[in-house]
């Protein structure tokens, strides 16, 4: 499944790259996500409880931040399982700075699914993935602007 979009936060580009790279941010404005623990340099365990409409599921594994060029862009790499199926994705994000100090994310992915995940079909899980991307940067927006 293809995901992509753009939202244009209040901040300059400095500010969103560093709340971006930090995981007690990410922790707290990602959706579902109860626990982001270290492993390694930008390398995370990632426990999240998903509830969205048929969509629930508690899924385990790992996050990881690769591909850093500072304040550009970067790529979030998920590995999640559940009973429900599991969930592979690579989300790449681009930031661009505007005038008045806004900053433009881009993200473009792919997200591999099986187990159920993979039978609801894309079209119910684009929906889900729109609305989580929505309520990650409503959170994180107000998380960078304090």
């Amino acid at each position: 499944m293809k995901i992509s979009g753009k939202h244009i936060i209040e901040a300059p580009v400095e500010a969103v790259w560093q709340k971006i790279l930090d995981p007690a941010v990410l922790e707290r404005v990602t959706p579902g996500i109860d626990q982001l623990e270290k492993l390694a340099a930008d390398r995370y365990k990632a426990i999240a409880d998903i509830r969205m409409g048929p969509v629930k599921g508690r899924f385990t594994g790992s996050l990881a931040i690769e591909d850093k060029v500072a304040p550009e862009s970067c790529t979030i790499v998920l590995d999640q399982k559940s009973k429900i199926g599991n969930v592979k994705a690579s989300i790449t994000l681009k930031l661009v700075p505007l005038a008045d100090h806004q900053t433009a994310v881009g993200y473009t992915g792919e997200a591999r699914m099986s187990g159920m995940l993979a039978r609801m079909g894309q079209r119910l899980l684009g929906g889900v993935v729109s609305t989580l991307a929505k309520q990650f940067f409503s959170a994180f927006e107000k998380e960078v602007n304090g």
